[in-house]
């Protein structure tokens, strides 16, 4: 139970992959070219504007900045699963006014603008509902199932754009986004038949039903010793919230428990895997490695490559969800960041010596480069799905103040979907000025997230997120040194050391708890 809940939820990621994917290719078709592109050339074709190109692509970010801050307070009223389900509703309207568009660009954009209101509503509520449901011994990896999720979207979506690239007419297009209403339905009619999420629902008052589902979650009976203990932390939990006064926005930047320093590390992780250049390849791959000359046909140039780049993007981001709880976030965070420095710049070099200028197009003629450009970006791309992908999000749900989750999540999110805006942007234009020195960018970006992971990040694997609590309120604990710290109780991250059978007042003192229903923000 405890996967499929887990695997369904992250269909929030396939919706965003998905349309992700699909646009690089969709820029390179003839037909979405001829309708949306805007300069006319001599031979009866048509040329995108660099800035309108980022205009059409980025939007969807832009949307999603806006979704990621709507959607935290409807979760927390409404509760996670309705939250999710509704999501789903904005993504098929944004779907009905992209396939609807016949000759605007601008009608496009605002369709790509409310699934991108969509895609960053599903990515505050998803991972919020994820680590608030699966048992911590999986939550990483499970968490991580969103990132694992937005790949096979990219994937696929690449899959379906070559299967049609040479459909004539509108077809072309209208069909990978079509597609995408199933995906749509399958999350915002199955999500309804999931467990609601406990902690919300204890919040509710709602104690018989989350401990029903603390059980079914973790497969054994409501009376078995982990199910109780877990219950009665967040029992516990909620008691210290309804004795706080209500949080609001702006205790997401207060000093107490740490928040601004959570907050702050949620924005900046979500900055720091924007600001690895993955997107660089997934929004304008096809673009990228046009100039790329491996095959006779160009066009299969741009679409090969970048199923080759899907499909390692898919493959290796199975062994991250392994290795993020098996050596920890900071470990998979700070080794990642050197690897993709490391194919950063051999990618960039590669691009800058051995590319020539031919008919006024940037080309790279050199067969061997050209396939040493693909490598190293497979190897980049291998760095960043085993790490940056999916531990980041994983790692901002488990930082969060408890009572303050859904708000810094919804802000990390955010910070997610501004710099996914900007570098979507600005791309286009410019790549057009330097080429391939834009590569020389972000491995200074990956250096400085190295920074952040090593001086700043606290290390939360296998911890429940009440002994990540605990461990914040350790003031002489260093973030180089947390992968050391145990919470109180046990003998090491991965076993429990007391028998909650033979504590009996324990038991004892959580079904005596009073606690009663917290109002409904």
């Amino acid at each position: 139970m405890t996967y499929v809940v887990a695997l369904l939820a992250s269909m929030g990621g396939f919706l965003f992959g998905w349309d992700t994917g699909q646009i690089a290719d969709l820029l390179v078709m003839k037909d979405f070219t001829q309708r949306f592109a805007q300069y006319p050339q001599p031979d009866g074709t048509v040329e995108w504007n660099s800035w309108i190109q980022g205009l059409v692509v980025s939007l969807l970010s832009a949307g999603g900045i806006v979704g990621a801050v709507l959607g935290a307070p409807l979760t927390d009223k409404i509760g996670r699963r309705r939250a999710i389900s509704i999501g789903c509703l904005i993504f098929t309207v944004g779907l009905i006014v992209q396939i609807a568009s016949q000759y605007s660009w601008v009608q496009m954009m605002i369709g790509r603008l409310v699934v991108g209101i969509s895609i960053g509503w599903l990515s505050s509520a998803v991972p919020v509902y994820q680590s608030e449901t699966v048992p911590r011994q999986v939550r990483g990896a499970l968490v991580g199932s969103y990132q694992l999720l937005i790949t096979l979207g990219i994937l696929l979506s690449y899959c379906a754009c070559y299967g049609t690239r040479n459909y004539t007419g509108s077809s072309q297009w209208r069909i990978p986004i079509g597609i995408g209403f199933a995906w749509g339905i399958i999350l915002g009619v199955g999500i309804l038949f999931c467990p609601e999420s406990p902690r919300w629902l204890a919040k509710q008052g709602q104690f018989d039903q989350a401990r029903k589902v603390l059980a079914t979650m973790r497969g054994v009976d409501e009376s078995n010793k982990f199910v109780l203990t877990e219950f009665y932390e967040i029992k516990q939990e909620i008691a210290e919230e309804m004795n706080m006064k209500k949080l609001g926005w702006i205790d997401c930047f207060r000093l107490e428990h740490k928040a601004l320093y959570r907050t702050l590390m949620g924005i900046l992780l979500q900055m720091g895997q924007q600001l690895t250049g993955a997107n660089y390849f997934f929004y304008y791959g096809a673009t990228i490695f046009k100039p790329v000359q491996i095959f006779v046909d160009p066009e299969k140039n741009s679409y090969v490559a970048q199923i080759i780049l899907g499909a390692v993007n898919v493959f290796t981001t199975f062994p991250g969800l392994y290795a993020l709880d098996r050596f920890g976030r900071r470990a998979c965070l700070g080794v990642g960041a050197i690897w993709m420095i490391i194919w950063l710049i051999v990618f960039a070099t590669a691009g800058v010596l051995g590319g020539e200028w031919v008919n006024g197009e940037y080309e790279i003629t050199s067969k061997s480069i050209a396939i040493l450009m693909i490598c190293s970006a497979c190897f980049f791309i291998l760095g960043f799905a085993s790490t940056w992908g999916p531990g980041v999000w994983s790692s901002i749900a488990e930082n969060a103040v408890p009572e303050l989750r859904a708000k810094q999540m919804a802000l990390a999110t955010a910070s997610n979907w501004t710099w996914n805006f900007l570098l979507a942007f600005f791309t286009s234009p410019i790549t057009n000025d330097i080429q391939f020195y834009y590569g020389y960018v972000f491995v200074g970006c990956c250096l400085g997230s190295f920074l952040l992971v090593y001086f700043f990040l606290y290390e939360t694997a296998n911890l429940d997120l009440e002994a990540i609590q605990a461990m914040y309120e350790d003031n002489s604990l260093k973030p180089w040194k947390s992968a050391k710290w145990t919470p109180p109780g046990y003998e090491s991250r991965t076993s429990i050391k007391h028998d909650v059978e033979n504590n009996a007042e324990v038991i004892d003192s959580m079904e005596n708890t009073d606690v009663k229903p917290a109002p409904v923000p």
